[in-house]
């Protein structure tokens, strides 16, 4: 099985009005996502922000729940958060699982578009089950992506489509469908 990590990338990403912009942290993306990547056992959570202002706001988040009065309000919390690392950038990211690996990571993103190297959740999941290579999926924040940093990544995954036209779903919810659908425990029906 392939170590999964886990990337949400606020940076290059685009706004309303498709201009590129570096989206703020929310304390919500970090604890649920956060919790989230625990259940579904990912090696690492990786908040991507260039700005070290950002980068502040994580720590103090993190650290309540590690170090602080949270720790001991809520030990699942805190265990959950033990997977959350904050990096500035991308490559920095993909440098850190190298590392950890020995191997470069497999890299899969999300957006609601699809591309030419689109491929299926069934795909991802069975690449993971064969464990070739580290698998580290990102997620864009805002509007998703710039375009020119989706084409540098290996694959992308398929939108997420519910019944109806309707396809903008926040980036926890996107991130609990997506990473059940890859990284679930099969069970008998």
């Amino acid at each position: 099985m392939s170590k999964l990590y886990l990337g949400l990338v606020h940076y290059p990403v685009y706004n309303k009005h498709m201009q590129v912009i570096a989206t703020a942290v929310t304390n919500f993306d970090i604890h649920d996502i956060s919790r989230t990547a625990r259940t579904y056992d990912v090696e690492k959570y990786f908040v991507i922000h260039p700005l070290e202002i950002q980068a502040e706001i994580i720590k103090k988040i993190t650290d309540y729940w590690q170090n602080g009065y949270g720790k001991e309000y809520n030990p699942d919390r805190s265990e959950a958060l033990e997977r959350v690392q904050y990096i500035p950038s991308i490559e920095e990211a993909i440098a850190e699982i190298t590392a950890i690996e020995g191997k470069v990571p497999l890299t899969v993103t999300t957006d609601a578009r699809t591309y030419p190297n689109t491929v299926t959740y069934g795909y991802v999941r069975k690449l993971l089950k064969q464990g070739q290579e580290p698998i580290f999926l990102l997620l864009g924040t805002g509007f998703g992506m710039e375009k020119e940093t989706m084409a540098k990544f290996d694959l992308i995954l398929e939108p997420i489509w519910g019944p109806g036209s309707y396809n903008h779903l926040c980036v926890r919810s996107a991130a609990a469908i997506m990473l059940d659908r890859l990284a679930s425990v099969e069970h008998e029906k």
